[in-house]
């Protein structure tokens, strides 16, 4: 047998790795085209490269898709997990991992209902975060100087706000034109509201005192930028007061939810921001004709009140005419009182005159006592001094010289003692066989070294003088 014989040949032909890929590539493009895919967005990456790569699933399959970074911005959404999508795109392979995918260049949702549903997610997380709390509201103000508004500069809303204001009280506008739908509106509506927001008092851009958000009526689709979470967020941080006027009264977005007041229509949020010029003047009048009533009211009854006080008060003419005159007649009582008065003193005063004793008599009596008493007196101290005289006498026969002079020597004697007991206990002895007296600041002997502190100022008092001195080191 011969083992190098050629294999039997075959009628089945033989390809190429390459070969096979490249005609279902082939044939996978050409049958499909270009084709709109539903399917929930899955497993959706955001590369680095700027690609994104995500699957469409349904029940029973699922399809790779992928976005190039070239096509990203026209997109139309921004792909998320779970949110049901059209895609549209066409069939291709990937070879090098015998795998087919969807190349996307357009995204949309899938009707109304999933539009709905993600709108109702989103709101449930940025409710969850108190965006929407009724605490964050403020209020408008009642006659605004600047309105910044943020809309279309094409169609009939901004006219419609317009018109509306300059009728009810024109006032200063600030339009900020954006896209209110298609690809990029929403960054645009959020750039807008926080461009605004942004402005600083008293700059050469007047910074507007109330926002107003508006776009005319449309489909879902058509709204869904002011359901886009940059744009609600941008509407809760705005520091100015915001209105939302989106649709008509019966469409409801997420930036209703974030602003501080809703208006059905943007005719509806121009009348909220500027109140009526005519109403004003109207109610106006009216406080001016209440005020004046009341204040005539007022008038008249204090009228009658003083009216009733005048009828109470007495008659001060006939008040004074009386007082009058009781004052005249007590003064001619008192003018025919007083020489009645003057005699009745006088006659009272000779009656004591002449009970009163002879006082000349009566010193004479009185002089004779005190004569003797004088005299009395005088023997007396006379007799005490020459006694006492007696007793100087006798005091001074013992202090003679002798006696003088023998005090004088014991008591200098005692003194020389006393003053060498002392020189002997005197520190200052001490002091001149080399010792030094140590005081602190305030004078203070110091004995011990523990008492003394490194810095401490000292004197140092010697025999012949102090020197001031401070402690460097202490040591036991």
């Amino acid at each position: 047998m011969n083992d190098t014989a050629p294999p039997p040949a075959s009628n089945v032909p033989e390809y190429a790795v390459s070969e096979i890929s490249g005609a279902v590539k082939r044939t996978l493009e050409g049958t499909f085209g270009r084709i709109r895919v539903r399917g929930e967005i899955s497993e959706f990456k955001h590369h680095g490269s700027g690609h994104m790569y995500f699957c469409l699933k349904d029940e029973g399959a699922k399809l790779a898709a992928v976005v190039w970074r070239s096509g990203a911005s026209r997109l139309g959404l921004r792909p998320e997990d779970g949110v049901e999508v059209i895609a549209t795109g066409r069939i291709t392979t990937y070879g090098e991992r015998s795998t087919y995918q969807l190349i996307v260049d357009r995204i949309e949702y899938a009707g109304e209902g999933a539009l709905l549903a993600r709108v109702e997610k989103l709101r449930q997380r940025l409710a969850a975060e108190g965006l929407f709390d009724a605490d964050r509201k403020r209020r408008l103000p009642l006659l605004p100087d600047v309105i910044g508004i943020v809309t279309s500069p094409q169609g009939a809303v901004l006219q419609d706000i317009r018109t509306t204001i300059a009728r009810r009280f024109p006032r200063h506008l600030l339009v900020w034109p954006v896209a209110v739908q298609g690809d990029g509106a929403a960054e645009r509506i959020a750039r807008a509201i926080a461009g605004f927001d942004a402005l600083p008092a008293g700059g050469a851009i007047p910074r507007p005192d109330l926002l107003i958000v508006a776009r005319g009526g449309g489909s879902l689709e058509d709204l869904m930028a002011f359901n886009d979470e940059a744009v609600v967020r941008a509407a809760a941080a705005c520091s100015i007061p915001l209105i939302s006027a989106v649709g008509h009264e019966t469409d409801t977005t997420l930036i209703d939810h974030a602003s501080d007041r809703r208006a059905p229509t943007p005719t509806a949020a121009a009348e909220m921001a500027v109140p009526s010029r005519a109403e004003l003047a109207a109610d106006l009048a009216q406080k001016r004709a209440r005020l004046a009533g009341g204040l005539h009211r007022l008038v008249q009854e204090s009228t009658l009140a003083l009216s009733r006080a005048v009828r109470g008060l007495p008659d001060l003419p006939g008040l004074l005419g009386a007082a009058r005159q009781r004052l005249d007649d007590r003064a001619l009582r008192l003018e025919r009182a007083l020489p009645s008065l003057l005699a009745a003193r006088r006659t009272a005063l000779l009656r004591a005159e002449r009970a009163m004793p002879d006082a000349r008599g009566l010193i004479e009596r009185r002089r004779s006592p005190l004569a003797v008493a004088s005299a009395t007196l005088g023997a007396a101290l006379r007799h005490s001094l020459q006694a006492r005289g007696h007793d100087f006498g006798r005091i001074a026969g013992r202090l003679t010289p002798a006696s003088l002079l023998s005090r004088l020597r014991e008591r200098r004697l005692r003194l020389d003692g006393l003053a060498a007991t002392l020189e002997a206990v005197s520190y200052r002895g001490v002091l001149d066989r080399g010792f030094v007296r140590v005081s602190d600041a305030s004078g203070r002997t110091l004995t011990r070294a523990a008492g003394i502190a490194p810095g401490d100022a000292l004197a140092l008092q010697f025999a012949d003088g102090t020197i001031a001195a401070r402690a460097e080191d202490v040591r036991p």
